[in-house]
């Protein structure tokens, strides 16, 4: 059993949704979290105040303030026992008629803002010769659909960067997981708060684009996902004798991705013998 009571967690995107839910868990099992958010102000609205919790201002895209957080984490508590990369947000829509700033600006917030993080915590991490990163992708990081292309993207290069992730720390004591909840019952389907939608409009694409995102934006309150017991999941995953690099969440996220490794398994034996002749004698 994990003792998780005293353990310092850094939790980005704090302030609402899945974040507060894994802050909220962390604080009730005991241990300090340093919550993290681009509007710092909401920290106290929705975790309350307490000595083991420390607000701090963080937007990952900016190196500033990824900086001044593990500073303040180690400042304040002398340590980090686990990041967990929950901030980011959906680029939804036709990819033909997505801007090039917004394709952009999303591999910024969800990949590189992700990475700039571990990357700010790991000297503390490799030093103590222990921690856990904790990055937080989506079933559309191990499949793709209409209107999430641009997204799927940004959550695929997540997945493969902290598959690889997991070897080259595992020497160090410091262990990956990876979180891919299907959809969750948050506002990240709300578009005046979580997702953007693509700015371009293209003819050919007008009853699709009317009709998704009319789609995206009622299926907010709808979906299945609850983020408190995700939340829960990623503690029972984290105490068990050897957690999964993978956890997925949800009932829709475990039929859904069955469906598509069946299908992708399938397509593999099916061009198994030519996939085979494409090397030298």
């Amino acid at each position: 059993m994990t003792d998780f009571s005293g353990q310092i967690w850094l939790i980005t995107g704090a302030n609402k949704g899945l974040g507060a839910a894994i802050a909220r868990a962390a604080l009730a099992r005991g241990c300090k979290v340093v919550a993290g958010a681009r509007r710092v102000g909401e920290i106290e609205k929705a975790l309350g105040t307490s000595p083991d919790l420390l607000p701090v201002a963080l937007d990952i895209t900016s190196d500033e303030q990824v900086n001044a957080a593990v500073g303040a984490a180690l400042n304040k508590f002398g340590r980090i026992d686990v990041v967990v990369n929950n901030a980011g947000y959906g680029l939804l829509g036709y990819f033909e008629e997505m801007t090039d700033k917004q394709i952009r600006d999303q591999m910024e917030t969800n990949v590189y803002g992700a990475m700039q993080l571990v990357r700010a915590a790991l000297p503390a991490m490799r030093q103590q010769q222990s921690g856990l990163i904790v990055n937080v992708s989506s079933t559309s990081g191990i499949k793709s659909v209409e209107g999430g292309s641009v997204y799927s993207a940004s959550k695929f290069a997540v997945e493969g960067w902290s598959e690889g992730l997991a070897i080259e720390l595992e020497p160090f004591g410091i262990r990956t997981m990876i979180v891919e909840p299907g959809g969750m019952r948050t506002d990240f389907f709300n578009p005046k708060t979580s997702f953007n939608f693509a700015e371009l409009e293209i003819a050919d694409y007008e009853g699709q684009r009317r009709a998704l995102l009319e789609h995206m934006t009622a299926m907010g309150p709808v979906v299945a996902g609850d983020p408190t017991r995700v939340a829960e999941a990623i503690f029972t995953a984290l105490n068990a004798p050897e957690p999964p690099l993978r956890l997925l969440c949800g009932r829709y996220a475990v039929e859904a991705v069955d469906q598509y490794m069946t299908k992708r398994r399938n397509e593999f034996e099916a061009w198994r013998d030519v996939s085979n002749s494409t090397d030298f004698d």
